[in-house]
């Protein structure tokens, strides 16, 4: 039988290297699917699995075991994702005044519309808080409650954020449709 998240996270936590190598195994690629959909971009996404699984013994030493394993994960993930958006648009900002920033941000979702199908490219429209909600309910399966576990939210409010996300879909449907 496989031994469980928990028991490999208080091993890893412990210095126990195969604990972790099993951990980072058994979850990379949900590490990376999460970031490839809270990021929209593959390459990012590749990054920041990477960067995650280096931070992750680190990050275990501050795991309490108070949520299941993969609930923990998941913020660690919407965390990481959350830290790179900070970072990319403060140097967008600096880089470029703000007028500039609006215009190469309009380009760079072209680009995407281009390179992906609409829906990834819709997706990256949303706001970063629609976007992980949505990662997490459709991308991650997760029911409501735990995606609010996930997210430090209530249930309802996910469920209005979907209701969001939905509403938000058909209207940019619609106009990209004209």
């Amino acid at each position: 039988m496989d031994t469980p998240d928990e028991t490999l996270a208080t091993a890893a936590a412990d210095g126990d290297r195969a604990a972790f190598a099993t951990l980072v195994h058994r979850h990379y690629d949900r590490i990376h699917g999460l970031a490839w959909r809270l990021t929209g971009s593959r390459t990012e996404a590749e990054d920041l699995a990477q960067d995650i699984c280096a931070a992750l013994p680190s990050k275990l030493r501050h795991w309490r075991g108070e949520a299941k394993f993969t609930t923990w994960l998941y913020r660690v993930v919407v965390n990481a994702a959350h830290d790179l958006r900070r970072r990319q648009a403060t140097r967008s900002r600096a880089a470029l005044g703000w007028g500039d920033w609006e215009l190469a941000r309009q380009d760079e979702i072209a680009t995407q519309a281009e390179a992906q199908d609409w829906l990834a490219q819709a997706m990256t429209r949303l706001p970063p808080e629609l976007r992980d909600t949505v990662a997490l309910v459709l991308g991650e399966e997760m029911t409501q409650a735990e995606a609010g576990l996930v997210l430090g939210l209530s249930e309802g409010t996910i469920a209005w954020r979907m209701s969001e996300v939905k509403k938000r879909l058909r209207a940019m449907a619609r106009e990209d449709a004209t």
